[in-house]
């Protein structure tokens, strides 16, 4: 089976300088929130930066966890409503299947969040292929439908998984 088309931000195999990737994506962020009129507070910022430092996909509780660790109110609704801020501002994508959080490292362009999920040890690969998207598009103008932000989720193993 061929490769896919790959766009995989979050991938331990590529060697980078991961404080300046966690850097980027926040000056990215902000950029993108001034540009849409949106406030990037202090705690959407650090919960912004839990994510993209956990460098995989992260759950709610663990981004609890670590944002305890600094503040001492730190409760779950703070959390949720700062992840629902992040994806509506297009920062952050769920991944519903293992309900965790990864970052989106093109905020600044309209997609369709494009995943694959190993449905074993959850390692998730974002592909970015413009064919799914203008396909999807296509479809749904002809049925008269406007795809919201979202994400479509393909699960299967990974080729580690698969030879295991």
């Amino acid at each position: 089976m061929g490769k896919p088309l790959e766009h995989v931000p979050h991938d331990h195999a590529t060697p980078h300088d991961h404080a300046a990737c966690i850097d980027q994506a926040v000056r990215t962020a902000a950029d993108v929130c001034a540009q849409r009129g949106l406030k990037l507070t202090p705690v959407r910022r650090r919960i912004l930066e839990i994510v993209w430092r956990a460098h995989a996909p992260i759950g709610a509780y663990d981004i609890l966890a670590e944002l305890a660790k600094e503040r001492d109110k730190a409760a779950p609704p703070t959390v949720y409503r700062a992840l629902e801020f992040l994806i509506d501002a297009g920062l952050v994508h769920r991944i519903d299947s293992i309900n965790a959080f990864i970052g989106c490292d093109e905020p600044a362009r309209a997609h369709v969040a494009q995943f694959l999920v190993c449905r074993k040890c959850h390692r998730v690969v974002e592909i970015d292929d413009p064919g799914i998207n203008r396909l999807l598009a296509e479809k749904s103008l002809a049925a008269g439908f406007r795809i919201e932000p979202t994400s479509l989720e393909i699960k299967g193993l990974c080729g580690e998984c698969e030879d295991a």
